[in-house]
């Protein structure tokens, strides 16, 4: 059975011990942490963070990053640090796999093949750092000018990379033609089909991100959850579903909504 988790983005501002007990409130299996809702990396706030998600029984799904590979190369060296400073903190707290993004193409720039060989470079040291301490690094795909913006670029980016500990989390509301990421609120894009994208990549994915943004009648509205979670059956996909909410309404009463909707889904399968 796919478990469900839940994102500490969804609620701006908040803190990771603050979310836990959100979480926890909700009834949810996961937790998933961005990077900002760490208030250190000091080891003894690692500690007491690391036993109240366990006294919680709260696995830590992911840690996400949001790093840029779309940045001069002459700052990768920055990108990369950072990327490995989180990848030890996920050793810490025994999280199997950090969320990393490809590259957002600059405004200056003519050729965005250009941005292809030092981000893939980038990948390879990060995924073998990761390696070296049995941490997955996870590529999520994103549109809003990034490189990674459907199906096939996530391919291209899983296969030159070619390293095992590089693997795909996969965001079902961020591939171009979504609803919520293509400029085009709460109608898809005509240019792009998202579920096609989504297909592609389903039998690379380790983790889902199931985006919400209507969910206030208590059934996501803009994204076709029945055909997703089939996509995700059907190539034998049994990870975690991170809820990560994106609408205008109250987060938490949200987040309890989604979870109730992914949890009639999963058992009326």
């Amino acid at each position: 059975m796919m478990k469900i988790g839940t994102m500490s983005l969804n609620v701006k501002g908040a803190k990771a011990t603050d979310f836990a007990q959100i979480v926890y409130d909700l009834g949810y299996d996961v937790i998933e942490l961005h990077y900002r809702a760490f208030e250190s990396t000091d080891v003894n706030y690692l500690r007491d963070l690391k036993k109240d998600l366990m006294r919680k029984g709260l696995p830590l799904g992911y840690i996400g990053i949001s790093n840029n590979f779309g940045k001069p190369v002459a700052e990768h060296p920055e990108e990369i640090a950072l990327i490995k400073k989180w990848i030890d903190v996920a050793a810490f707290m025994s999280c199997p796999i950090v969320r990393v993004f490809a590259a957002y193409v600059p405004a200056d720039c003519e050729d965005e093949e250009t941005l292809w060989s030092p981000m893939i470079e980038g990948f390879k040291e990060v995924a073998e750092y990761g390696y070296e301490s049995g941490i997955l690094v996870g590529l999520q795909n994103h549109n809003h000018n990034n490189v990674t913006r459907d199906g096939d670029a996530v391919l291209r980016a899983l296969n030159e990379t070619d390293h095992p500990y590089f693997t795909h989390i996969l965001d079902t509301g961020q591939y171009a033609g979504s609803p919520g990421a293509s400029g085009h609120r709460g109608s898809s894009h005509p240019d792009y089909d998202c579920y096609a994208s989504i297909e592609q990549t389903a039998p690379h994915a380790v983790y889902v991100r199931t985006k919400f943004y209507q969910v206030d009648s208590g059934v996501e509205e803009w994204l076709d959850y029945p055909r997703i979670l089939n996509i995700l059956r059907g190539v034998g996909y049994n990870g975690c579903l991170s809820v990560v909410y994106e609408g205008e309404s109250d987060p938490i009463e949200s987040m309890r909504k989604a979870r109730n909707y992914l949890e009639s889904l999963l058992h009326n399968q």
